[in-house]
């Protein structure tokens, strides 16, 4: 299993960053990336509040 993690990984975080910079503001940015996040971090690896914190992060820094 720990050999299929990067393949997965990868696409979840493109996903969840290409959502993250659809809103019109970095409020909406940050709360798209932190739900997002938390939905690719319980997938791939059963913590949610980290995938969250890294989404909402990236959400709110990128653009």
């Amino acid at each position: 299993m720990p050999t299929q993690l990067p393949t997965l990984l990868i696409p979840g975080l493109v996903l969840m960053l290409t959502v993250a910079a659809c809103g019109d503001t970095r409020t909406q940015r940050a709360a798209t990336g932190a739900l997002g996040g938390a939905v690719a971090g319980e997938l791939i690896s059963g913590d949610p509040i980290t995938g969250a914190v890294i989404g909402g992060v990236g959400g709110a820094v990128l653009r």
